[in-house]
């Protein structure tokens, strides 16, 4: 079977699975409570002017409309390729023109697969951290834990000696064996795991989410400096590897790197989806979640370690890629109108592996051979988006309010 056919076979089983898990979602979440909260709870969680076979339509949307960027994404670039062409190579067949097979199967497929996995998964760990801290502005990013997965890359890149970029080569993290790999990427997690636990343990002594937010800063500018203390230190190799990786890419990612990148997203993806009891349970306060029989300090636990996951592998391949943990949420909301996380798991998931696809597309700037830093697009992309959704709700914080 071809690589093609693999992934393609496989992106379809990934959508599949996420809308059944959303279904199945409804019927177990409910157990362990009684009459009187289980009708708080679902009341908390109403839909708005949503009916549920509405918001259901809605998920199955968006992953069309996600299948539909992947599908663009491999026919758009410097050479253009027709679509009937591109269904031809992923069912396993050839092009009209041998080149375009290649450029299909080698660049374009694993670019497009990397950019799916990384949207889906920072838009979920954005959710899970607004969720988590209560607040509209959390994620990935802001409470720096982006800055604690870069500092473990540095470390890898800069101390530990792993060639990077050599010959030349501007392209971010390709050089590295799949055992170099392996140790980039726990670095990651263990960096951006251990900003998240010192954010953690000073939320349960502070009241105020903006000094939660102020704190999670400084965190991240504590690291960005320890980084940059690495990078006085270095060689200009290793300078130059690790600058062009701070841009974000998607297509420096190579098959080999996707065997690390790709288990370990879908793990704390389907860790995610396993929270979603917690999560909103967790909407309503720790005390009336406790009162749902919730274990909060377990629950912590887990949101923690599958953001980390998430955050850090991403952060470790694909480079410190912000706004899309932030925006995306939102536009979940907005679009499902609830805050429900058995539907804005699974919409999340899709819109942001969706404008992830999109702003790698106009990131490589088609027709041309120029490429913009992916981290200017989706902060152009973003912060409009994160504006738009603020002034239109009036309120944002009504979005977390039981």
């Amino acid at each position: 079977m071809r690589l093609g056919d693999i992934a393609f076979q496989t992106l379809a089983a990934a959508d599949t699975v996420i809308l059944m898990v959303a279904g199945l979602s409804f019927s177990r979440v409910n157990s362990g409570m009684d009459t009187e909260n289980r009708a708080g709870f679902q009341k908390s969680l109403a839909t708005g002017h949503w009916s549920l076979a509405t918001s259901y339509w809605l998920l199955i949307g968006l992953a069309l409309v996600t299948l539909m960027a992947f599908l663009l994404s491999l026919a758009i670039g410097s050479v253009l390729i027709p679509t009937d062409e591109i269904v031809a190579v992923l069912l396993g067949g050839d092009a009209s023109k041998p080149a375009w097979t290649t450029i299909v199967l080698r660049f374009r497929l694993p670019k497009a697969l990397t950019a799916m996995l990384a949207g889906a998964a920072l838009s979920v760990s954005g959710l899970q951290m607004q969720t988590l801290f209560r607040n509209p502005l959390a994620g990935p990013f802001v409470l720096g834990i982006s800055a604690g997965a870069s500092l473990g890359v540095a470390l890898i890149v800069l101390l530990a000696g792993v060639a990077v970029g050599l010959g030349g080569s501007t392209t971010g993290l390709a050089g590295i064996s799949l055992a170099g790999d392996t140790s980039l990427a726990l670095s990651a997690i263990l960096g951006s795991g251990l900003v998240l636990l010192l954010v953690l343990s000073v939320a349960r002594k502070v009241q105020s989410g903006m000094t939660l937010l102020i704190l999670g800063l400084m965190f991240g500018y504590a690291t960005s400096a320890l980084v940059s203390v690495l990078i006085y230190f270095s060689v200009a190799d290793r300078i130059q590897a690790y600058i062009s990786w701070t841009f974000g890419s998607f297509g420096s990612v190579t098959w080999r790197q996707l065997q690390v990148m790709a288990p370990t997203i879908l793990l704390g993806l389907a860790g995610s989806h396993l929270l979603m009891k917690p999560l909103n349970a967790l909407l309503l306060g720790e005390t009336y979640a406790r009162s749902l029989g919730l274990n909060v300090r377990q629950a912590r636990l887990g949101i923690i370690g599958s953001s980390a996951v998430l955050a850090g592998v991403v952060t470790a391949f694909c480079g410190p890629i912000g706004f899309l943990g932030i925006a995306v949420p939102h536009l979940c909301r907005s679009l499902l109108h609830t805050s429900d996380h058995r539907l804005l798991l699974p919409a999340v998931s899709f819109m942001g592996a969706t404008l992830a696809l999109g702003a790698d597309i106009v990131a490589g700037l088609p027709g041309s051979q120029l490429t913009l830093p992916l981290n200017a697009v989706t902060a152009l992309l973003g912060a409009p988006v994160v504006i738009w959704v603020i002034l239109r709700q009036r309120n944002v914080q009504e979005a977390f309010a039981g």
